[in-house]
């Protein structure tokens, strides 16, 4: 019987012999300067950067042991992005992560701030019914100078309980992977996703690599249980559903 065997694809450019197993791990200094969390949310915005980059930004400094994207990394790695946006015990969370204090409560504060503020987001109680409703609740992509696919994430009752910028691509092109796509429907329990990007353009005709992406999306949705239901096309003033056989 044949055992499936997945290739290791990631590449090593200039390795010394001698340092390979030991691990290199990215600092800020070392990254291009668009490709700094804090350059990069002044130049895009903050739905381009990770939930890495965007706690980098907020911790500003690592600790002489650490950088900052190490300890980011390590923390979102130790307790999970979902599990970090519920902690109020920032001592007891400076103790587990072996973290300085200091970062622990801007954690804890940068996570309250966030409960507070979907709270009273009326988009937060949004429902998502109609290729309609996905324009209105999407304006802000109406206007963007690159092409930008979301995904919607929906409960059982059509509530949107998740939004997140899956690619940035450039003004005509724009790849994604369905596990892209997945991957936060997974950590949130979604039941179903709505897939939007917008046509810099104005032309909101779908594409053959829009049709594409759409029919590959669906059908690994149906392996996952998680259907997608939409993927919506828009433009400046007007929309167009991209039909999904779910």
């Amino acid at each position: 019987m044949h055992t499936y065997a997945i290739k290791d694809t990631d590449l090593l450019l200039d390795v010394d012999p001698a340092e390979i197993g030991k691990e290199y791990v990215l600092k800020i200094r070392d990254l291009p300067r668009d490709d700094k969390p804090r350059e990069k949310l002044l130049a895009l915005g903050p739905s381009a950067l990770s939930v890495q980059e965007l706690l980098a930004v907020i911790l500003a400094t690592g600790t002489k042991k650490e950088g900052v994207l190490e300890m980011t990394s390590r923390v979102l790695k130790e307790y999970g992005q979902n599990v970090l946006s519920r902690q109020i015990d920032a001592a007891g969370m400076a103790e587990d992560l072996k973290i300085p204090l200091v970062k622990a409560v801007q954690i804890v504060a940068c996570a309250e701030l966030g409960k507070r503020f979907f709270e009273r987001n009326p988009l937060s109680q949004a429902t998502i019914r109609t290729s309609k409703d996905v324009f209105d609740y999407l304006q802000d992509m109406r206007t963007l100078p690159k092409e930008h696919m979301r995904g919607i994430y929906l409960n059982g009752h059509y509530r949107v309980i998740h939004d997140e910028v899956i690619s940035i691509g450039t003004v005509n092109s724009n790849l994604i992977h369905p596990r892209e796509v997945f991957k936060p429907a997974l950590e949130c329990g979604a039941v179903a996703v709505v897939l939007a990007h917008n046509h810099p353009s104005g032309v909101i005709e779908p594409s053959a690599a829009d049709i594409e992406i759409t029919k590959q999306v669906s059908a690994a949705g149906k392996i996952l249980g998680i259907h997608l239901i939409d993927h919506v096309i828009i433009g400046p003033t007007s929309f167009k559903s991209i039909p999904v056989d779910y």
